[in-house]
C-alpha cells in the first residue's frame, strides 16, 4: 500500500513513492509484465523497471528541481490520483476524496495526489503553481491496470486495432510519464512530454504492446534561434537510432496538434508517435528512453536564457490568448484528455493538471498585420522546418 507524502524529507517522499509504485507493479505484473526485463535488471519488476529505473526518477528530479528552484514547499495528502496523459492513451484511475496543499504568501504552491491499494494500480501528481519562474508545473506519473471502456475500445479500433473482447471486458496495464509547464513569463515556451507503454490482453490470451510519446513546444512568441535548438535537440535523440524517425514523427507531431476549427497548430511541433510496436520491445524501449533524456537539453537552456526578460502588459495578454487556444486543443481534440474523461471512475484534477492557471478569450481578437503576434501565426498554420 502506498504511505502519503506529507511534509517529508526530500529522500523520504521519493522513498515514499518508490515504495507505493513498486507495489503497485506487483499487483500489475500479472496482466502487464511484457517489458524487457535486461533494461529493469535481474531483481527489478518489470513494471518498477521501465517507470522508476527510468522515467519514474526523472519525473521526481524535474518536480524536485522546480519546487528547490521555485521557493516550493511540499504539500501532503492522500487521494486516488487517475492520471490522464495528454496526447495519447492515458492511463486512468479510481477517484476518491481527500487533498493536501500548503501555500505561503509570495510562494509557490505544491500539491501532491497519491493513489493507495492495490486495486487499479496508482500514480503520482505533483503540481506547482504560482512559482517565480512557472506560474503552473505538473508532473504525472503512474501504473495502473483493469478493463477498457467501451468508448476506450471503439477509440482503439478507430486506429486499426483489432481487439477481441471477452463478455465484452478487455484487460490492460498502462504506466507513463507526463509533464506541462506553463511559464510565467510570455518570452518562456509551455513545454509538454508524455511517454507511455500500454499493454492489452485479448480474449485468446494474445498481448499486444506499444510505446507512444512525445514532446511538443508552444512559445507565445517566436524565437528562431531556440525553436533550432528545441527540434535539433530532438532530432539527435532519434538519429541514435534511425535517421527516418525524426522527420516522420516531426510531421505527426505537427498534424496531431492541429486546432482544426481556427486552422492552426497549438505550437511550433516537436516529435509525437503512437502505437510503437516495432522493430522490437526492447528496440522501442531503448527509443523511448533518448527522447526522455532528451527533454532537459532541449528545454531547460530556453528557460533560463528567457526568464528574466522584460515584457509589457500588452505581451503577457496576448500569452493569455494563446493559452486559450492551448485550452481549447486539450479539451476538444487530445485524445489523452478525451480517454480519461471518458473512464469511470478516473481522477478529474489529474486528467486535467495540463491546463494553464490562466487564460483569455477576446471576441473576434486579431494581431495587427507585420507585427509580431502576426508573426508566430504564419508558424502556426504553415509548419516549418527548422533542422535542415
Amino acid at each position: 500500500m502506498l504511505r502519503p507524502i506529507s511534509d517529508r524529507s526530500g529522500e523520504g517522499a521519493r522513498e515514499a513513492a518508490g515504495s507505493g509504485l513498486r507495489d503497485g507493479a506487483s499487483a500489475a505484473r500479472g496482466v502487464c509484465g511484457g517489458l524487457p526485463r535486461k533494461a529493469a535488471g535481474a531483481r527489478a519488476p518489470l513494471l518498477q523497471g521501465f517507470l522508476l529505473w527510468r522515467m519514474g526518477p526523472r519525473a521526481r528530479r524535474v518536480a524536485a528541481a522546480v519546487r528547490a528552484g521555485l521557493g516550493c514547499r511540499r504539500g501532503g495528502g492522500v487521494d486516488r490520483a487517475g492520471v490522464g496523459a495528454e496526447g495519447g492513451d492515458g492511463p486512468p484511475a479510481e477517484s476518491a476524496p481527500g487533498r493536501g496543499r500548503r501555500r505561503r504568501k509570495g510562494r509557490a504552491g505544491a500539491a501532491f495526489r497519491v493513489l493507495h491499494g492495490a486495486a487499479g494500480g496508482g500514480g503520482i501528481s505533483c503540481v506547482l503553481q504560482n512559482g517565480e519562474i512557472f506560474e503552473k508545473a505538473g508532473v504525472n506519473v503512474s501504473v495502473v491496470f483493469g478493463h477498457l471502456s467501451e468508448e476506450a475500445v471503439q477509440q482503439m479500433r478507430s486506429r486499426g486495432k483489432t481487439l477481441k473482447t471477452k463478455d465484452g471486458k478487455l484487460p490492460f496495464c498502462a504506466m507513463g510519464v507526463s509533464s506541462v509547464i506553463h511559464p510565467k513569463n510570455p518570452y518562456v515556451p509551455t513545454i509538454h512530454f508524455n511517454y507511455r507503454y500500454f499493454e492489452i490482453e485479448e480474449a485468446d490470451g494474445t498481448k499486444l504492446w506499444w510505446f507512444g510519446g512525445g514532446t511538443d513546444l508552444t512559445p507565445t512568441y517566436l524565437n528562431e534561434e531556440d525553436a533550432v535548438h528545441f527540434h535539433k535537440t530532438l532530432k539527435e535523440a532519434c538519429d541514435q537510432h534511425n535517421p527516418e524517425l525524426y522527420p516522420k514523427f516531426k510531421k505527426w507531431c505537427d498534424d496531431y496538434f492541429y486546432i482544426k476549427h481556427r486552422g492552426e497548430r497549438r505550437g511550433i511541433g516537436g516529435i509525437f508517435f503512437d502505437d510503437l510496436d516495432w522493430p522490437s520491445k526492447e528496440e522501442a524501449f531503448q527509443f523511448v528512453q533518448s527522447c526522455a533524456k532528451a527533454i532537459v537539453p532541449c528545454y531547460v537552456p530556453i528557460v533560463k536564457k528567457h526568464c528574466h526578460d522584460p515584457f509589457t502588459p500588452e505581451e503577457k495578454l496576448w500569452q493569455q490568448i494563446r493559452r486559450g487556444r492551448y485550452v481549447e486543443f486539450n479539451l476538444v481534440y487530445d485524445r489523452g484528455t478525451k480517454f480519461g474523461l471518458a473512464t469511470p471512475g478516473s481522477r478529474i484534477e489529474s486528467i486535467l493538471m495540463s491546463l494553464p492557471l490562466t487564460a483569455r478569450w477576446e471576441y473576434m481578437h486579431s494581431p495587427p498585420e507585420n507585427s509580431r503576434e502576426a508573426k508566430i501565426l504564419e508558424v502556426l498554420r504553415q509548419p516549418k522546418d527548422w533542422v535542415h
